[in-house]
């Protein structure tokens, strides 16, 4: 069964996606402008110019999984990004809310015990 819970580490590429990439394509810039392994098991974000379409890529026990989504109206709010390069960490909860539509910016996190 495929799913992606809050258990998974997720990562945003902060460039612009070309959303024809498939597995390979976009494993590749896993690898060379994220500078990570796409195959540890950690969730990467893609999103088009137009932010109307994303791309998740996770391995998955063997393979690729790779989740499509295209807005049909509306577009995606991104987060804030930092300038640590073209990788970004990103909360699962802030994945839902893109998802949903949910503006970022307004949103306050209160404190929670987090295990490590």
């Amino acid at each position: 069964m495929f799913a992606l819970t809050e258990h998974h580490r997720f990562f945003i590429y902060q460039g612009v996606a070309d959303m024809r990439k498939g597995f390979d394509g976009l494993s590749g810039l896993v690898r060379s402008d994220m500078a990570a392994n796409p195959l540890d098991g950690s969730v990467y974000l893609f999103i088009n110019r137009r932010r109307d379409r994303l791309k998740l890529l996770v391995w998955s026990q063997g393979g690729f999984v790779l989740y499509y989504k295209r807005l049909e109206v509306g577009t995606y709010e991104l987060p804030d990004f930092n300038d640590d390069g073209m990788k970004q960490s990103l909360h699962w909860e802030t994945l839902v809310l893109m998802v949903r539509g949910i503006k970022l910016k307004k949103i306050i996190r209160k404190k929670r015990l987090q295990k490590h």
